[in-house]
């Protein structure tokens, strides 16, 4: 048992006990840990909006045996505008839920840590769309280590004739790679996610109409197929 510091961003917390919730964060240093806030639904509690989703905060725990408890906390980043626009707000669950089903317990997790930040320091800043979300996912996955080929096959390398992309296979292929299951992409896409996924999320490049939906759901379809799982925030946003 010892007392320790920490920071964090607040991905979700719920009800734990009559007062108590768990909240759960991404943390630079320890990635995903999971704290009790004591108290905390009391209309008196001295934690108030502190822990709310989103908020960057500086903690100081109490180390228990199953879960650690905040005992006090500061908030660095409230990001308030975001929370003052629907759609930055879904996008903003879009991203921490994302970034929950990633992160590990108990391991450094550093460059997620700093690509959620710069999300939401995006979102705060007036970035909105489409284009945002798909060029979060696009470096979520390379972050993870699953980033999809776009300018090449996926299976011989080919730079020509990429008209298909393979969610299982790993991104584009080739006519002459093309497997089952593959989607047949529209001109211009793979070129439109690059950029995207190259770009800073505070200065993404002008977005193209014809292609920014159709961008953002293979980008989610990718993802959700290497997380096994669904992204219920991005299906409200859609």
């Amino acid at each position: 048992m010892a007392i320790r510091h920490d920071q964090g961003i607040v991905l979700r917390s719920y009800p734990f006990g009559e007062a108590d919730r768990v909240v759960v964060l991404l943390s630079p240093n320890n990635g995903k840990i999971r704290t009790v806030a004591k108290g905390v639904r009391k209309t008196k509690s001295r934690f108030g909006g502190r822990l709310e989703p989103f908020t960057h905060v500086d903690l100081i725990l109490y180390e228990g045996r199953n879960l650690d408890t905040i005992t006090q906390v500061a908030v660095l980043e409230p990001f308030p505008r975001l929370r003052e626009d629907l759609d930055a707000v879904v996008a903003a669950g879009t991203m921490v839920e994302a970034a929950d089903a990633v992160a590990q317990e108990d391991e450094g997790e550093v460059r997620l840590f700093l690509l959620l930040q710069r999300g939401l320091k995006a979102l705060e800043s007036g970035q909105r769309g489409a284009d945002l979300i798909t060029a979060f996912l696009l470096k979520l996955a390379d972050v993870v280590g699953v980033a999809p080929s776009l300018m090449e096959c996926a299976s011989c390398g080919r730079v020509e004739d990429l008209h298909r992309f393979s969610f299982g296979g790993g991104g584009s292929v080739c006519d002459r790679c093309r497997v089952e299951g593959a989607v047949r992409l529209r001109d211009g896409i793979t070129e439109y996610m690059a950029a995207l996924a190259g770009s800073e999320l505070t200065r993404l490049p002008e977005t193209d109409t014809s292609l920014s939906t159709e961008a953002m759901g293979i980008a989610r379809r990718f993802v959700e197929y290497h997380l096994d799982r669904k992204l219920t925030s991005l299906a409200v946003m859609e």
